[in-house]
């Protein structure tokens, strides 16, 4: 029998040992409840933010005095965001997969935003209230899976395999996309064939939704699912009674099926809809939403060039069963395609910042939507005149001539008088990329979220975002540099209108600064960071599959990336539309007019986006062309070197060899020297673009052309088209 005094002692034993924490997975999703960022909750717990990634995925734990602030931050979470009821999930048939599963009943605690929709489908509508359960789906007859079969020529390796590994929610069994070929096979994800015997484009959509098993879940806890992709090939487009191509004046990518084709007429007499896009080389064909149920099936052609060569090059030419490789290692890294990599890069945006979250209507009872805190929230925003496109509606309508925002990449060329003869004996010009320089660029970048208010003689802040008239003018800057005011590079010539960053940048130089005027925002937040989080790891995890690590010396980074395209042209092409998907996106936020039916001083269909947000993409820019030019200020200091040409986020140097490595700074270590330009995988570091000799550079700045756009292939804009 045991004592008082042993039983009080094994009681302050239990006392004295460390808190427990919740497993890593609520860890996750209390933080992604209370709408907090990994690096923000690292800044918190002044720690890293692969540690927070640690913590989260039960690699490590903390420990005290950070154990016990963890700790307390969990226990205020959970009893703010409860874990939610939910059924069990029946469990997939270990012999035949089924093809749909039957959704589970709606819980009893709200786990989610639910609809029903009240338009198209790709508008962002804010989720309805939850009224009634929804009606179970009924399980469909199940479909045999067969294992597909690939051309010896395609890259098996084990990282990429696992990449593409059907996602866990047994709602979605067979992942999130499919290529019809025209034999009715459907390759999907991870090595699956599904036998499809749609033989109409309306029967397609219907097998999708009920048989297929396709889709993919919510990013967010506040979102929805990504509706289901099928990819067709030509023989499966015929098949379907579409045309093998679309012919026309226009870019392919542009044109539609007229309103009298068979097959727009066939999905109009199915009770189906098409997005006000129309049906081409991207279509969604969808039916409002039934409770919490979409119905909502996109279609991707390949030979109406659904799939840009310069964001997926070589993709379309590829076997379906590569074809769903690329796109699924795509889908499970960024988001599943939703048309250009410019369109997905916006619609990731939204995707992991909802614009609505359920609240419970204190008065009712029920639950309703309400505004997502740290969202461009549900309608669309003005923006100020100077941040407005000429052709804007808040220009036209009010006769602004006050001038506009001119936040754009560098496009530059030292004058050929500045070069020097010592310059000129250099046998090399050697170009540097920054790896994603833009994504680099929307780290922790505070942008405004609320409607802009005029300030006349405001004092300069700068930590608010907005647009500020003041005079760069008098700042004296080498002109062998290109000025970080303008995106020529060229010397300022009176008061303009400036991004924040901007003219932090000239304070920084240490200039005093004194606005006349600004449009500034009251409401702010990082709203690109979850967005910068997940392009970022998918970026880095992809280049690490072709064999490019941060563990690599520079030597062995530079080697790695000559010969990392060869490796795996499947994940190469990813790679590339990874970094489409982040110019684009940028770019997209300021989309202007397209096509011959616009009429001056019109709306345009991209203005009723709320990310129709173009001050936002001049904050990205802004910060991307101060980032360059803090560079390149440290290279004059470190290595007396000046560049020949910037173009965007490629920089072209005299160099005395072949290799960055004859000219970038290092310390005595061979440590490379912080703040000036070093290689490696992340982005925003460097890596080798292209050789050229310092005469063929000579020539061509002579002649006001660009090295660097001739090194880069002409890659220098942000795309604000489709």
């Amino acid at each position: 029998m045991a004592t008082e005094e042993e039983l009080f002692a094994n009681i302050d034993a239990l006392l004295e040992e460390e808190p427990q924490l919740p497993p890593p997975v609520e860890r996750a999703r209390l933080r992604e409840a209370a709408g907090i960022t990994q690096a923000r909750l690292a800044t918190a717990l002044k720690t890293t933010t692969q540690t927070v990634k640690n913590y989260e995925n039960g690699r490590s734990e903390p420990k005290s005095p950070r154990l016990e602030a963890y700790q307390r931050l969990l226990q205020g979470w959970a009893a703010k965001y409860p874990a939610p009821a939910r059924d069990a999930a029946p469990a997939p048939d270990t012999a035949v997969v089924p093809v749909a599963v039957p959704q589970p009943k709606a819980p009893t605690a709200f786990t989610g935003p639910a609809a029903p929709e009240t338009g198209a489908p790709e508008t962002g509508a804010p989720a309805a209230v939850v009224s009634a359960p929804a009606p179970p789906v009924q399980a469909a007859p199940r479909r045999a899976v067969r294992p597909v079969t690939r051309p010896a020529t395609s890259s098996r390796q084990p990282a990429a395999r696992k990449a593409t590994a059907p996602a866990p929610d047994p709602r979605f069994p067979h992942g999130p996309l499919a290529v019809l070929d025209g034999d009715g096979s459907a390759y999907g994800t991870d090595g699956i064939v599904l036998d499809c015997p749609a033989a109409t484009v309306v029967e397609l959509v219907e097998w999708t939704l009920r048989e297929s098993g396709l889709g993919a879940p919510k990013l967010n806890r506040y979102g929805k699912d990504s509706d289901p992709l099928i990819v067709l090939t030509a023989a499966a487009a015929v098949k379907l009674g579409l045309p093998e191509r679309l012919e026309g004046r226009e870019q392919r990518r542009s044109l539609r099926l007229p309103e009298d084709h068979p097959v727009v007429e066939q999905v109009g007499r199915a009770k189906w809809q098409l997005t006000q896009r129309g049906f081409g080389p991207w279509v969604r064909v969808y039916r409002k939403a039934q409770g919490r149920d979409r119905q909502c099936v996109q279609l991707a052609i390949l030979s109406w060039d659904a799939l840009d060569e310069r964001s997926w090059p070589g993709v379309s030419e590829m076997e379906p069963a590569d074809i769903a490789r690329v796109l699924g290692i795509y889908a499970q890294r960024v988001i599943t395609p939703r048309g250009s990599t410019a369109v997905s890069g916006l619609e990731l945006m939204t995707a992991l910042r909802p614009p609505t979250k359920p609240e419970r209507d204190p008065g009712s009872g029920n639950w309703v939507s309400s505004h997502n805190p740290g969202s461009l929230g549900t309608e669309p925003m003005d923006p100020a005149p100077p941040e407005a496109t000429p052709e804007h509606p808040v220009v036209m309508n009010s006769g602004w001539t006050g001038g506009f925002l001119n936040e754009e990449a560098y496009q530059w060329v030292r004058p050929v008088e500045l070069l020097t003869d010592e310059e000129c004996t250099f046998p090399h010009a050697v170009g540097l990329d920054l790896n994603t320089a833009f994504l680099a660029a929307a780290a922790r970048l505070v942008v405004g979220l609320s409607a802009p208010d005029h300030f006349h003689a405001p004092k300069f802040n700068p930590k608010i975002p907005g647009s500020w008239l003041a005079d760069l003018s008098h700042m004296e800057l080498d002109p062998r540099l290109p000025s970080p005011f303008t995106p020529d590079g060229t010397r300022p010539t009176g008061p303009a209108w400036y991004q924040t960053h901007t003219v932090a940048y000239a304070q920084e130089l240490g200039y005093d600064v004194h606005p006349v005027e600004a449009y500034l925002r009251r409401e702010t937040g990082a709203y690109l960071d979850p967005w910068h989080d997940r392009l970022k790891t998918a970026y880095v995890d992809t280049l690490a599959d072709l064999g490019v690590t941060k563990d690599l010396s520079d030597v062995e980074f530079l080697a790695a990336m000559e010969q990392h395209k060869q490796n795996d042209p499947a994940l190469a092409a990813v790679l590339s539309a990874i970094k489409a998907t982040v110019k684009g996106g940028v770019g997209k936020l300021r989309e202007r007019p397209q096509g011959k039916s616009y009429k001056e001083g019109a709306t345009w269909p991209a203005l009723s986006r709320p990310t129709w947000r173009p001050d936002i993409r001049a904050a990205v820019i802004s910060k991307a062309r101060v980032n360059m030019h803090r560079k390149l200020n440290n290279m004059v200091r470190m290595t007396g070197l000046y560049p020949l040409a910037v173009l965007s986020d490629c920089v072209v140097y005299p160099s005395p060899g072949e290799s960055p490595l004859d000219f970038l700074p290092y310390a005595a270590s061979g440590k490379p020297q912080p703040g000036a330009f070093r290689l490696g995988p992340t982005p925003g570091l460097a890596k080798l673009e292209g050789v050229q000799s310092m005469l063929w550079a000579v020539d061509l700045m002579e002649q006001g052309l660009n090295p660097a756009r001739h090194i880069k292939g002409g890659d220098a804009v942000l795309d604000e088209g489709e």
